[in-house]
């Protein structure tokens, strides 16, 4: 009963505070053109069991997220998680039935189609982001042992697990602010069982989102899709991504286009579009340094160094901050990228440029203005525009990639969900000793005028 009275609690909240998202959805949806040239692959954890699903035709996907930075779920994760499954619940119902009067049969219908697996056009996902650091927001219960296995400079895609264990200093001083005992006993367990740290990740997560749904009575357990890493190992040389990355670093007046997304002069050309990877695994865009030299038109060569760098703190202790341990310095041929393999040279491309693979026709953003990066949203949707008019990135079609700007939505800097007590949006989902103190927040949602 408590849990339906929260999903309750949460929807109408919701529905009163952020109905101008709803509004915006329905428009969206009512001349959404269908794309069926693409077939998407999605995975989920069912009762611990990694489950593929493959999706073409009629979806209007929304993009949602969790972090591959700690194993634990977040009160910040969850409360992106749950906000996707309302903005896509409600968005199929009112498509389907008319923005009219919210009446108690309305809300009552849409609990239960919150507690149900998916259906109707709107379909929520995550993207998560497989090249960051494994310990990139220093909150990661495996810190010690990340460094002392010389991963801390690693993407998560690389990361194995048969080195790693519970850091007990960081288990005993962040218990109840960022970690649990049970959340603990939880990666403790999932380490035993998984080779590759982002499986165990996931299924960590989708352990504790199968707990959630049930007590919130909302089905969390969206699918999940890992860029870039997994999708250029999983390309050929012709995939969509490969395209990218090789057409975007075809010539000078091609890059200098990329940084103007970026809102940086070629000046000094020192911000890498693609980040090459060192032969010792090092992958982080933290710690990576980068020159671009040209000859003339022609992309000549990418210098690239990896320097031992601070991430960035969490929420609890400032000063407590992780260091991707990195010293590698290398040069990467122009030829290499501009005719590129991943198996050759493999790199991480900027967010701004992989995102447009993403599926997504909405997105849903973590308290952009507070929390968030401003700049990553407008480089997001600048390179959307400048492909759009002037073909920066040519043949997108060929792939089926639509350059419309995706609905942009954002959870309200201002009422973040936040530990009851310690006020971090970092702290584990587990550390919430009652969960109604979160629903109590209420879930309000911003739309991102474009």
């Amino acid at each position: 009963m408590l849990s339906q009275n929260l999903a309750k609690m949460i929807l109408e909240d919701f529905l009163k505070n952020s109905w101008h998202c709803v509004e915006e959805l329905v428009k969206a949806l009512s001349i959404f053109e269908v794309n069926d040239k693409r077939e998407f692959s999605f995975y989920h954890f069912r009762n611990g069991k990694k489950c593929e699903i493959r999706l073409r035709g009629p979806h209007f996907f929304l993009r949602g997220s969790v972090e591959y930075s700690n194993p634990q779920l977040t009160v910040e994760e969850v409360q992106g998680i749950i906000a996707a499954r309302l903005l896509e619940v409600c968005g199929n119902y009112f498509h389907h039935h008319g923005l009219s009067e919210i009446t108690w049969d309305d809300i009552n219908e849409i609990c239960e189609l919150l507690r149900n697996p998916k259906e109707g056009i709107v379909t929520s996902f995550l993207l998560n982001t497989d090249d960051i650091e494994p310990d990139r927001y220093s909150m990661n219960p495996l810190r010690e042992s990340i460094v002392e296995s010389g991963q801390s400079a690693f993407p998560s895609a690389y990361v194995k697990t048969s080195m790693l264990k519970i850091d007990e200093n960081f288990a005993r001083k962040y218990d109840g602010t960022l970690i649990s005992q049970g959340e603990i006993e939880l990666i403790r367990r999932r380490l035993e069982n998984s080779n590759s740290y982002v499986e165990m990740v996931d299924a960590v997560k989708y352990e504790q989102m199968e707990q959630l749904s049930e007590f919130f009575e909302i089905d969390l357990c969206l699918p999940s899709m890992r860029m870039p890493i997994e999708t250029l190992q999983r390309e050929d040389a012709n995939g969509l991504l490969h395209h990218i990355i090789k057409d975007i670093h075809r010539s000078y007046s091609s890059i200098e286009d990329a940084y103007r997304c970026m809102g940086r002069s070629m000046k000094k050309r020192t911000t890498l579009l693609t980040v090459p990877h060192s032969v010792k695994g090092y992958g982080s865009k933290r710690a990576a340094r980068g020159k671009i030299y040209f000859e003339g038109e022609e992309l000549k060569s990418v210098k690239v160094s990896y320097q031992t760098t601070p991430l960035y703190p969490n929420a609890i202790d400032p000063e407590d901050i992780s260091m991707a341990k990195a010293e590698d310095e290398f040069m990467v041929e122009g030829e290499a990228l501009t005719n590129y393999k991943f198996k050759e040279t493999p790199s991480s491309p900027q967010f701004f440029l992989y995102s447009l693979a993403s599926p997504e026709n909405a997105a849903l953003w973590h308290g952009i203005g507070a929390y968030g990066a401003e700049k990553l949203l407008e480089s997001y949707t600048s390179i959307r525009k400048v492909c759009l008019t002037n073909a920066l990135i040519r043949g997108l079609d060929v792939y089926g990639v639509s350059l419309k700007t995706p609905l942009q939505f954002n959870l309200s800097p201002k009422h973040m969900w936040v530990h009851p007590k310690h006020r971090n949006i970092d702290a584990s989902i587990g550390c919430v000793e009652n969960l109604e103190d979160l629903a109590k927040m209420g879930m309000k949602i911003e739309h991102i005028p474009l």
